[in-house]
């Protein structure tokens, strides 16, 4: 009874992992556009690439929020299976006020470098997650 009980809650750290992965997909994608956006912001793109990269920054700031809450959900699965992990993702909404109103290339540097530490905090918790899930997976098998 204790091993089904255990094999059950490695199957739902496991689904809880992939739907942490799922979110933090999605934030990565709208993170690779708004860093496009950015780009093409920083290099003249007027008001119009600003309103768009900040659009697809906050699409990213919302999935990272799911992940957030996924990646909570995991680590309390992980605990059930005996294992601890703490993810954080910081964001600070001064930087876009910025961009808005100090749009010069001092600010959209600024912002730049924001989504991509955004971008490497994602790729960094897609890399732990991933890397537990499959140690998971091989404790099932």
């Amino acid at each position: 009874m204790e091993y089904q009980n255990r094999e059950q809650e490695i199957r739902e750290a496991i689904e809880a992992a992939d739907y942490a992965l799922l979110c933090l997909d999605k934030a990565e994608s709208h993170l690779k556009s708004a860093s496009n956006w950015g780009l093409i912001d920083m290099f003249g793109g007027g008001f119009l690439s600003t309103m768009i990269k900040h659009r697809k920054m906050n699409d990213a700031e919302e999935d990272m929020n799911a992940a957030k809450n996924a990646l909570r959900r995991f680590s309390r699965e992980l605990e059930d299976v005996h294992q601890f992990i703490d993810f954080q993702f910081n964001t600070a909404d001064f930087l876009s006020f910025a961009d808005y109103f100090f749009d010069g290339l001092v600010a959209d540097w600024l912002v730049q470098n924001r989504i991509t530490e955004a971008k490497r905090q994602v790729n960094e918790a897609k890399q732990r997650v991933s890397s537990i899930r499959f140690q998971l997976s091989q404790m099932i098998e």
